[in-house]
């Protein structure tokens, strides 16, 4: 057979607070019901997800709902949920719940960008693009360490042990990395900070990218990262 669809169903406590989030992404509530059981289904172009209400009891940081959405370009999509963010926020959610992280190298998905959204119900919506990336050049230390917090932080979840990783390797390699590396590698630093909390790392973080020395031709291959410091800056005031 062809052309199948699943539709994934993930727990939340109030279905009106999924259907409010998503709308500020981009989705449409196509399906609502409240009897006998609370649930909602919401989609934006050609996917969907549903949502279904559970118990007073239940914690969305506790949560085990994920799922696995490909799409064709990651970077579109990520802008097109950012924009929805600043809108009604005025900044991005990057720490707490909901939140949303930024699209990166997955070295454990086959070099494949991706990024996660996690939502009110604490479901980790997993964007992944549908081609990988090119095969990195003589990838550097601080590089193949940043990669490597990459997966601890924003597939695993573990911004801990994440932030551990790079800050050795940014003391390591603080003399002898390119200034574009130290850049990358700062800001997805600052923004471990942030999840964390830990404003003063945050700010420090991005103090240190700030003062990078760069070349026109780096400033134009690293926008994104460039475009992550004024939201991470937002998000803390600065």
């Amino acid at each position: 057979m062809a052309n199948e669809i699943a539709i994934p169903l993930l727990p939340c406590r109030s279905i009106d607070e999924m259907v409010d989030f998503y709308t500020m992404l981009g989705f449409r509530r196509i399906y609502y019901q409240v009897r006998p059981n609370p649930y909602v289904l919401l989609k934006r172009e050609d996917f969907q997800l549903g949502f279904f209400g559970m118990p007073e009891a239940f914690k969305p940081e506790d949560s085990y709902g994920t799922c696995v959405i490909v799409v064709p370009d990651t970077g579109e999509l990520f802008e097109a949920f950012a924009a929805g963010m600043r809108a009604a926020h005025g900044k991005l959610l990057v720490s707490g719940i909901p939140r949303m992280t930024r699209p990166r190298r997955r070295k454990n998905d086959g070099n494949h960008s991706g990024f996660a959204v996690i939502d009110p119900g604490g479901n980790w919506i997993r964007f992944m693009a549908a081609r990988p990336l090119p095969e990195e050049e003589a990838t550097s230390r601080l590089t193949t360490s940043l990669n490597r917090a990459v997966v601890m932080g924003d597939s695993n979840g573990n911004h801990e042990r994440a932030a551990e990783i790079l800050d050795g390797a940014l003391e390591r390699d603080k003399d002898t990395a390119s200034a574009a590396e130290l850049l990358e590698a700062l800001v997805y630093r600052a923004e471990l900070a942030v999840r964390a909390k830990d404003h003063a790392a945050a700010g420090h973080a991005l103090a240190r990218a700030r003062a990078l020395t760069l070349t026109e031709a780096e400033r134009e291959q690293l926008a994104q990262s460039l475009a992550a410091i004024d939201d991470l800056e937002a998000v803390l005031g600065l």
